[in-house]
């Protein structure tokens, strides 16, 4: 089967409302907490190498960036952090940011919060998650670096996780193990993300 997400391309960073593109068509937003793997899953599904950048620095994306899978379909990255030494009035613009483009963004179809299977479901993957179940819009929750655990210790971290996200929100919230190294899970989570875009 071809990969829809292998012609994904950068199409823009939006640090402000200003600078997003137009509200039109569709979008999946991908969350993650620094280091949790973001950058390796987005490039594990779209098959490059480089598309977002995995960088040694926690917390190096800054702006929304947008990349663009098919006309009026994007993959959008949200800024990651969680340690990143951000300023206290730069934290509080992406606050502010980062609600606004989740109560109003009418294209956004989904969320998938990353998140490293060795420390899931932090305070800032609730909140994330919490943002798309109060929007009504669908959310993924998807445990990276799977291949750090056997998998007896990764079954039952995913059965945990699985048990507390449907003890807090019902059914909003499906989650999947991954591994950008051994590839496991990728093609759910391409499933998952073209189903939701439409592709």
């Amino acid at each position: 089967m071809s990969n829809p997400f292998a012609r994904a391309r950068y199409a823009l960073s939006a640090h402000n409302f200003r600078q997003l593109p137009p509200d039109a068509g569709a979008e999946v937003a991908f969350a993650g907490r620094s280091n949790a793997g973001k950058s390796s899953a987005l490039n594990a599904l779209t098959q490059q190498n480089a598309l977002a950048r995995v960088s040694k620095t926690p917390g190096r994306t800054q702006q929304l960036v947008f990349f663009e899978v098919a006309p009026l379909k994007h993959l959008v990255d949200l800024p990651g952090y969680g340690y990143a030494k951000v300023p206290q009035d730069l934290q509080a613009h992406w606050q502010q940011f980062l609600d606004g483009y989740f109560s109003t963004r009418e294209a956004l179809q989904g969320l998938v919060v990353i998140m490293d299977i060795r420390h899931p479901l932090k305070d800032y993957d609730r909140q994330m998650l919490g943002y798309a179940v109060n929007r009504g819009i669908p959310a993924h929750a998807v445990l990276t670096k799977a291949d750090k655990l056997g998998r007896g210790a990764g079954g039952n971290t995913l059965q945990a996780v699985r048990m507390e996200l449907s003890r807090i929100w019902g059914d909003s919230v499906s989650v999947q193990t991954f591994s950008a190294e051994s590839k496991q899970g990728v093609d759910e989570l391409r499933a998952v993300a073209a189903r939701w875009l439409g592709l």
